[in-house]
Order: structure tokens, then C-alpha cells, then sequence
């Protein structure tokens, strides 16, 4: 008897502990920050939901909208690198920042 409830005084926190992490982690969402086309393309700015990183969704500029996208990139630090980014490599323009 006493081993059953030591197991359920264990068990039940442990439990509990990890359903909180879980339910933690699905609340978590990103944020869609802008929109746009350059060149052949188009993308989507999406932010982290702590606001601390970027990333870009791109597809080909006619491609269907509810279409999986053609590339998504790393994490940027601010919106500025990430829109440089798709400018330099997408858009292909030619702007100061971009790599020669």
C-alpha cells in the first residue's frame, strides 16, 4: 500500500510538470510581419513569437498562395537583414549591402 502511494505522490507531479511544458509549446505561434514581391519572387516576413528573429517564407513570384514555399531561410537578427537578404539574392538588386 504505501509503495502505490509514494509511486502516485511521484508520478502525479511529474506528470503534471510535463503537460505544462507541452501545452506551453503549442501556444507558441509566429507572426506574419510583411509581404512582398522583387524580381521572380515573393516572400513573407515572418517573426518569432518573442520578437527576437526573422525569417523569410519565398516562393516563385506566380506560384499559388496556399502552395508550400520554395525556400525558407535561416533566422535573421532584424527585419532589415532579412529584407536585404531577399533583395541581394531574390530580388536582385543592387544595393550597397550586397555581397560583390
Amino acid at each position: 500500500m504505501k509503495i502505490s502511494q509514494i509511486l502516485k505522490l511521484a508520478v502525479i507531479p511529474v506528470v503534471t510538470a510535463f503537460s505544462i511544458l507541452g501545452i506551453s509549446n503549442i501556444a507558441l505561434a509566429d507572426y506574419l510581419t510583411s509581404q512582398g514581391i522583387g524580381g521572380d519572387y515573393r516572400y513573407e516576413l515572418w517573426s518569432t513569437d518573442d520578437n527576437k528573429n526573422y525569417y523569410l517564407k519565398i516562393w516563385l513570384r506566380n506560384a499559388n498562395p496556399k502552395s508550400s514555399p520554395y525556400r525558407v531561410t535561416r533566422y535573421f537578427n532584424s527585419t532589415r537583414d532579412a529584407l536585404i537578404y531577399f533583395d541581394c539574392y531574390y530580388a536582385e538588386r543592387s544595393l550597397p549591402q550586397c555581397p560583390k
